[in-house]
């Protein structure tokens, strides 16, 4: 994945001066020798690169998938975290459980429910720091050098970056309106393994993919599994957008009718609060124990304070009704961008229609890369994610992903309407 230029200041260097630089003076210093192989394949992610930029004053940041907190009781949330460190400092501040305290995990299983899981035991719970941190544990406990994943084309830039890490293959299985396309991934799998590859698992992110809004549809769920499961191939499910249904039905979890074949990943940043690092895996019961041992060899333990805070607000506080409450906001700000995206862009393009998450999946005509036109945008006072970013392709892409999550509806008008110029005049370049 390339990287240009992300910063609009004054005589800045393209990303890759600035990496032939740092590889300069890394290569020339004894150390180097020492790097494991697996430290080449540790990236940045291009979201990570444009998040200062998006913090200038003036622009209209369409790139990152940030909830939108002033919604929070803030105040109130304030003085629960004072109470938790006066009233039970000793717990909060001390060392804790590897797995997660039996409280959260208890609770945890109350919220997947909301979705449909409704055999969820505590007892295979393992609080993460975030879903990320459970990304990584499942590819340090499965994943030897050469294995393949298969993920979906687009997908989850940071779970691409993890699995490269890990120097497992990623391999991409297309999508359609309604998700993964059952047919190509079982012609994948057989392909794959009649080539004697060793296939682990199936990276997916059924509902309100990012970056592209796409759901799968609950027609495929079980074919995606059913074909996995033949293959002796894991399914790695990861959920945290699954709630923000805009109509308040979400589709049940691939997990739900699936105990024994599929790691679930949750996650509170979406649904309460990024900032806390909060998520978990629901382990099947025969894995359980080899993943928590992992994930407690990163972390030691979650955090106490962060894991009590969570407790209170899911035990003193209408998180229910504050779900309900993101649902019709980001609906809102999807409907925003949806009708801006009509109103101001060029003929030739298209765009995803998601029913819940953060994201929108615009397509240019082929033969446009977007990552050149980052710049341009930036210097007409808007940010969005290059397509590249989420592929483990090192080919252009003509694809864009648009943030509407945390900015307000009259400000995602203005900043689609930067865009538009941009991408008509790298239409009328083709």
């Amino acid at each position: 994945m390339t990287h240009e230029t992300l910063d609009a200041g004054a005589g800045a260097l393209p990303a890759e001066a600035i990496d032939a630089l740092e590889r300069a003076a890394t290569s020339a210093h004894r150390h180097e020798i020492l790097f494991a192989e697996r430290a080449a394949n540790i990236k940045q992610s291009a979201v990570r690169d444009v998040f200062d930029v998006s913090m200038r004053p003036g622009l209209v940041s369409l790139a990152g998938g940030s909830p939108y907190l002033q919604s929070l009781p803030l105040e109130r949330l304030g003085r629960t975290a004072a109470r938790i460190i006066t009233e039970q400092g000793m717990t909060a501040l001390q060392y804790g459980s590897g797995q997660g305290t039996e409280e959260l995990r208890t609770q945890v299983c109350e919220v997947m429910a909301e979705e449909g899981i409704l055999n969820a035991e505590p007892r295979n719970v393992v609080i993460t720091a975030g879903s990320q941190s459970a990304q990584d544990v499942a590819a340090k406990v499965f994943c030897n050098p050469g294995d393949v994943v298969l993920v979906e084309d687009p997908s989850y830039v940071g779970a691409l970056n993890t699995f490269e890490a890990y120097q497992a293959e990623v391999v991409t299985v297309p999508m359609d309106e309604d998700g993964i396309v059952p047919e190509l991934l079982e012609a994948h799998v057989a392909g794959l393994q009649g080539a004697g590859r060793n296939v682990k698992f199936l990276y997916t992110i059924p509902s309100f993919n990012n970056p592209s809004g796409i759901t799968l549809s609950a027609e495929r769920r079980q074919q995606v599994v059913d074909i996995c499961r033949n293959a002796n191939i894991l399914v790695l499910e990861d959920n945290p957008y699954g709630l923000l249904r805009f109509d308040g039905n979400p589709l049940t979890p691939l997990r739900a009718a699936n105990p024994d074949d599929v790691i679930y990943l949750g996650s509170f940043s979406k649904i309460f609060a990024p900032g806390l690092r909060i998520g978990w895996a629901l382990v099947p019961a025969h894995l359980q124990r080899r993943y928590y041992l992992a994930a407690e060899a990163v972390t030691l333990c979650p955090p106490a304070l962060n894991q009590m805070l969570v407790s209170a607000y899911l035990r003193d506080f209408d998180w229910r009704g504050q779900i309900e409450t993101y649902r019709g906001l980001y609906k809102e700000r999807c409907d925003a961008m949806l009708a801006a995206l009509e109103a101001f862009m060029p003929a030739g393009l298209n765009w995803t229609k998601p029913e819940g998450g953060f994201f929108v999946w615009v397509t240019l005509p082929e033969g446009v890369d977007t990552y050149p036109l980052l710049q341009k945008a930036i210097d007409a006072g808007v940010v969005f994610i290059p397509g590249a970013a989420f592929t483990p392709s090192d080919e252009p892409s003509n694809k864009i992903r648009l943030a509407f999550s945390g900015v307000p509806p009259e400000s995602i008008r203005e900043g689609v309407r930067r865009l538009a110029p941009v991408l008509r005049e790298a239409l009328a370049a083709l």
